[in-house]
């Protein structure tokens, strides 16, 4: 495991890399590109940017000598819709993997299960029409019981129905292990610690390896 200063300067380096190519300073050819679109949970509320689990999913790429810059665009309180309004900003540049972590604020809110089928569909609609051949990762999430059983059963399912729609790889709950383990989560209960971002990262490699490797 590296320190904490090579986790920062893993996410620095991405970020330099993003802005370069974007100015037309370094090919878009330089590395391939990971995009990680998400909430609180990809941004690493509680832990930082640096110690998410897609900094860390860079360090495996990194250790494995593999091409590719990692690119996190988390944003906390993201919600399906604003994931929608968003999506023509990342598609400025070549993506070669796109994963999308959207949809868990929805669920919070009770938003209407349609709305978020239709926004996590469109957004990787317009990732396929702009980049044919990228890959597309779709991670799933569950609402809270408190809302009722219906809900909840519907909500689970939108992931699965996205997914079998646009051709998306499915990671059927990007929490598995870690939503509801006290020792796993910040004080609020609900966000991921660090050994939380831990499991999560080896959950989405157990994913992304076949498609970086191909």
């Amino acid at each position: 495991m590296k320190s904490f200063k090579q986790f920062v300067s893993l996410s620095v380096r991405s970020r330099w890399v993003l802005a370069l190519v974007t100015l037309g300073i370094l090919p878009s050819h330089a590395s391939k590109t990971i995009v990680f679109m998400g909430d609180s949970i990809t941004a690493g509320y509680g832990v930082g940017t640096e110690r998410a689990f897609p900094a860390l999913i860079q360090e495996k790429l990194d250790s494995l000598e593999l091409d590719f810059t990692v690119m996190n665009a988390g944003v906390s309180g993201e919600t399906s819709a604003g994931g929608l309004n968003r999506i023509n900003w990342l598609l400025q540049r070549p993506i070669d993997i796109f994963v999308l972590e959207l949809g868990a604020n929805d669920g919070l809110r009770g938003h209407r299960v349609d709305s978020t089928r239709a926004n996590l569909i469109n957004i990787l609609k317009r990732v396929r029409a702009e980049y044919p051949e990228a890959h597309l990762v779709l991670a799933g999430m569950q609402a809270p019981p408190n809302l009722g059983p219906d809900y909840t059963g519907a909500f689970r399912s939108v992931f699965k129905e996205v997914a079998q729609e646009t051709g998306a790889h499915l990671i059927p709950f990007i929490l598995e292990g870690v939503g509801g383990v006290k020792a796993l989560n910040i004080a609020d209960g609900i966000h991921p610690n660090q050994e939380g971002h831990a499991i999560i990262a080896e959950l989405v490699w157990t994913h992304l390896e076949p498609l970086v490797e191909e």
